[in-house]
């Protein structure tokens, strides 16, 4: 609501374009109607925006890239995939016998593009839900036994997919598991399981702040977006090209 009303307000005096940046956009797991009369609030949160008065929306990793669709003005969906190849490359010193894995079969696609660019091999878990927020049974696609495992997600929200994952991996024989996550919510019981959980380290970027669960989790590791939001501004306002941060972080 406070950016509703600070768009409207930048909008009645007289502002020749509003850009809205969201580094975490609200609802977008809501995209599609998994049963009848479920509502699409991110098109909802969409038309919202529009209406109150954005021309332009700079958002990072939403949950379905089909969401720009949703809206009737230009979106710029960056990427936090740079930044993670990055931290890979810095961080993890047996990256190149890493195996990137997805916890979800809706995040293949992130997972293998992470894989080609680093030129190892991925791995996906399919996992059955019994109800919302409740993993029923995993099962594990792909050979991790004697590898650094390195789990790749985009929302963290209460973290039981992450954690079993975890579990499922070490039992398969790999030999160190890694998190990088966009968006860490952490939400109910998920420092509590992540601290319970045998993470080398769990790295998020920071769309959403994340000083209040590191206190209480020294596994916590942070990727800085800033400047690759700083980036994309500067280009938006001054008309340039913004599709170099698809895939580079800005020196």
């Amino acid at each position: 609501m406070e950016l509703l009303i600070m768009i409207n307000a930048c909008k009645m005096a007289s502002s020749s374009r509003v850009t809205a940046v969201i580094p975490c956009f609200p609802y977008a797991r809501q995209d599609k109607t998994d049963k009848g009369r479920a509502p699409i609030s991110v098109k909802l949160v969409a038309n919202m925006l529009s209406v109150a008065g954005a021309d332009h929306i700079i958002t990072l990793d939403l949950h379905a890239s089909q969401i720009q669709g949703f809206f009737d003005i230009p979106v710029d969906n960056l990427y936090a995939e740079p930044a993670a190849l990055q931290w890979i490359r810095e961080n993890i010193t047996e990256w190149r016998n890493c195996i990137t894995v997805s916890p979800d079969a809706g995040g293949a696609k992130r997972v293998t593009s992470i894989a080609n660019r680093l030129n190892v091999e991925f791995a996906l878990i399919h996992k059955e839900r019994k109800k919302a927020k409740e993993v029923d049974r995993m099962v594990l696609v792909g050979d991790v036994k004697d590898r650094v495992a390195i789990l790749v997600d985009d929302m963290a929200d209460t973290c039981g997919t992450i954690c079993h994952a975890a579990d499922k991996l070490l039992s398969a024989g790999a030999t160190k598991v890694y998190a990088i996550l966009t968006h860490g919510i952490f939400s109910g019981p998920a420092i509590s399981r992540i601290n319970n959980a045998a993470f080398e380290a769990v790295v998020v970027i920071n769309t959403v702040p994340p000083e209040d669960k590191m206190k209480h989790c020294s596994n916590i590791q942070v990727i800085d977006i800033s400047m690759i939001l700083a980036e994309a501004i500067r280009r938006t306002h001054s008309g340039e090209s913004a599709s170099y941060l698809f895939s580079h972080v800005p020196l």
